[in-house]
């Protein structure tokens, strides 16, 4: 049994679509040009979701010129470029609401475009300079604007076994994967939620320590491609064998964890588990 990457994303705004690719670098914070961007409140800087919005979704969001140009694209609007500022204004900025202190405010035409696009007044922000934020959980490590986690691990063997029991209703259809917003989608193991009990594991020189679970709230019945929110499924589903005493009693998807070692990752790479829970 061999455990590969099957797929890799990352997500330059907090909330807005994703970009998958074959091979990136991943970094302290997770990977490279992960939610280091975030829409908040143009009044108060608490951060905006796909909770609330979920026409963030169907946001579009490409990191150009080594990372100094973001290309914006939503319906209804003009596609929108920024040449992103690294060291401009700074506002004072909240997450679930904690104070997450100053971030880089990328300027009044693109707060225009996002509060367009999503019908509220919002900015865009960056993560200022020196920006230092600590995760929780068994190894917490270091974030960007992620909700508490640097990356985002899930198995397709846990999307198998998801959409079987979906399917066995009978009154619904099985979700993709971007329902669940990974950064690392694992394949080669067949047990369904197997990266459960990853507790360390290297990806060629990269390593990765497992925080917590991965706990889901309403963002995984928004459609990835239309924006739109097409529950029931797949909380329903979740909630009858996938509550989480330990976390509320949550349902859970995917596995959260922290980088212990930084360095490339590219699609194909061999998975060496280096520790499973109760090993």
């Amino acid at each position: 049994m061999t455990i590969t990457v099957r797929e890799l994303a990352y997500y330059p705004v907090k909330g807005c679509a994703g970009t998958t690719v074959d091979s990136t670098q991943v970094l302290g914070t997770g990977l490279e040009h992960d939610r280091t961007f975030m829409v908040v409140d143009a009044t108060d800087g608490a951060f905006r979701s796909q909770r609330t919005h979920p026409a963030m979704a169907a946001i579009s969001v490409e990191v150009l010129d080594a990372g100094a140009t973001l290309a914006l694209k939503a319906s209804d609007v003009e596609p929108f470029r920024l040449d992103i500022d690294p060291h401009g204004p700074r506002l004072d900025v909240s997450m679930f609401d904690r104070p997450l202190g100053a971030a880089v405010d990328q300027g009044d035409t693109v707060a225009e475009w996002f509060s367009d696009a999503l019908g509220a007044k919002s900015r865009l922000v960056r993560v200022a300079p020196g920006f230092d934020r600590d995760g929780w959980g068994d190894t917490p490590g270091k974030v960007n604007f992620a909700d508490a986690h640097a990356v985002l691990v899930a198995s397709t063997a846990s999307l198998d076994g998801l959409n079987a029991r979906i399917t066995a209703r009978g009154d619904a259809e099985p979700v993709p994967m971007n329902r669940f917003r990974p950064n690392i989608v694992l394949t080669g193991n067949d047990d369904p939620h197997f990266e459960d009990r990853v507790r360390r594991m290297t990806i060629g020189c990269v390593e990765l320590a497992h925080s917590v679970r991965a706990t889901r709230c309403a963002v995984p019945m928004v459609d990835q491609t239309t924006g739109h929110r097409a529950g029931p499924e797949p909380i329903r589903t979740l909630s009858t064998y996938r509550r989480e005493p330990e976390y509320g009693n949550r349902v859970s998807f995917g596995a959260k964890n922290a980088v212990v070692c930084e360095g490339t990752v590219s699609v194909g790479d061999v998975v060496e588990v280096t520790e499973w829970l109760g090993a």
